[in-house]
Parts: C-alpha cells; sequence; structure tokens
C-alpha cells in the first residue's frame, strides 16, 4: 500500500516532517489502518531530550506532519476520489496542541495513530496519539487547513 506521502507532487515534497525530497527530514509514511491512521518512526540517539527519551519538539513535528497527511487522505476518502486524482488537497496545520502524558523513550518504534475529528469546509481536525510499546505518550490536535493550489509556486 502507497503511503499518502507517496502522492505529494515535487512542490510539496521538501517538508521537514514527510517530503521525501528532504534529504535531512524525517520523510514519515503515513496510511489508513481501518478508520485510523498510521505512521511509524524510529526515533535516532541524536533525538535525545535528556538522556533516554525523545525530544519533545521531534514529537511535535511527527504529531504536525502525521495529522496535515491524515486531513488530505481524509478530505479524499470523503469526496469517494482516489488520491492522485485533481486538483490536489494539501493541508498545513492552523494550529497545533501538543500535551506530553509521559517521557518518550528512545531505542523503540514510535506509533503515531490519527482519528480525524471533523471535516468542515477547508479545515481538518485530526487527533493524533503517540505511542511507544503501546503505551500513549503524547496527544495532538491539529486544525489542518486546506493549502490553495498556488502556494508554493512563488
Amino acid at each position: 500500500m502507497k503511503a499518502f506521502q507517496d502522492y505529494y507532487g515535487e512542490s510539496v515534497s521538501h517538508c521537514y516532517g514527510c517530503g521525501s525530497l528532504n534529504q535531512h527530514g524525517h520523510r514519515i509514511k503515513t496510511t489508513w489502518d481501518g478508520d485510523e491512521t498510521l505512521t511509524r518512526f524510529n526515533p535516532e540517539p541524536f533525538h535525545t531530550a535528556v538522556p533516554g527519551f525523545v525530544y519533545g519538539g521531534l514529537i511535535a513535528s511527527l504529531i504536525d506532519c502525521h495529522s496535515t497527511g491524515t486531513a488530505a487522505a481524509a478530505m479524499y476518502r470523503a469526496e469517494g476520489r482516489a488520491m492522485d486524482t485533481l486538483p490536489a488537497f494539501r493541508f498545513v496545520t492552523g494550529s497545533l496542541n501538543v500535551s506530553y502524558l509521559k517521557p518518550t523513550p528512545l531505542g523503540v518504534e514510535l506509533e503515531l495513530r490519527g482519528k480525524v475529528q471533523e471535516i468542515k469546509g477547508r479545515k481538518v481536525v485530526v487527533e493524533t496519539t503517540v505511542l511507544a510499546n503501546g503505551v500513549a505518550t503524547a496527544l495532538g490536535t491539529v486544525v489542518a487547513v486546506q493549502m490553495p493550489e498556488d502556494f508554493g509556486t512563488a
């Protein structure tokens, strides 16, 4: 199954979190898993906050890009369209709220699970949970706003 990010055109594939063309970025890959979305990510040792634990900024950036990708996929799904159809749905973050529930350990694969809370016009609200070894360590809510078609082409 192709990831949502595999459908992004070149002009929107430079994002630090999800862009396939950003060699220094996270390059996350998100897919549907039933009614939820799923991203798996393995933090590197340099993603340290304090020894043994993941830096909170990394967690926020993962929630951010997982959620905007989820918003795009949800909009396609709501319209009954395939993700390779035009016009493309792409989203940016209007707001990001992260609650850190407990320290996130380094050395384990993180699982991000997203749920669409609301689709209203050009906005999609997504709630994403970060899990480490099956334990929720962070919860994020993103209000994703649909990008205009000419965004980033100037």
